[in-house]
């Protein structure tokens, strides 16, 4: 009869694949959510049709949106705008990049942006792969009444909420050199 040794294998998670997790997790998410929950829209809610999920004040409203943010017309330039964010998203990736040491609000909303920007060129890019673009999926429409904010997703509220991060971070920087200084 043989003896079979058993030996305790230990898992050392790479101390930079660790770090690289870490900073693009919120990226990571982000995509994620923002595809699943425009997949959603789409197989749930015809084009126009709106669902109250918070009185009239939060509906989820299936809306395509061919221009850029706030539905602001491209007409022909689809194409090229397109093109334009995918090296303005390899951009922000390597800002994000090179600013991974720096404080978590920098890293933690460079990531949203990022997230944020991935997701909407996933539905941006298709401009390139059907016939008929559709647009970009929007669903999150806020108001009161018949007063309405722009319908936006996922990805537009991780932008948003990744530059409000990020502008904390140089207020809050740029009031303690202040407060230093005195």
């Amino acid at each position: 009869m043989r003896k079979f040794h058993t030996h305790l294998v230990v898992l050392i998670v790479n101390p930079l694949r660790h770090k690289v997790l870490k900073i693009f997790f919120p990226t990571i998410l982000v995509v994620i959510v923002d595809q699943l929950s425009k997949t959603w829209i789409i197989n749930n809610l015809n084009l126009f049709e709106s669902r109250e999920i918070l009185s009239s004040f939060l509906k989820f409203s299936h809306v395509r949106n061919t221009g850029i943010a706030f539905g602001i017309s491209i007409g022909e330039w689809g194409i090229f705008i397109t093109i334009l964010s995918l090296f303005a998203t390899v951009f922000i990736g390597y800002i994000l990049w090179q600013e991974r040491f720096s404080h978590s609000l920098v890293v933690i909303g460079l990531s949203l942006v990022l997230g944020g920007a991935i997701g909407n060129l996933i539905d941006r890019s298709a401009i390139f792969l059907v016939s008929h673009y559709k647009g970009v999926v929007d669903f999150i429409d806020v108001g009161i009444g018949s007063v309405r904010w722009y319908t936006f997703n996922i990805a537009d509220a991780a932008v948003t909420v990744g530059m409000i991060l990020y502008l904390m971070h140089s207020l809050i920087s740029s009031k303690s050199v202040v407060i230093s200084n005195d």
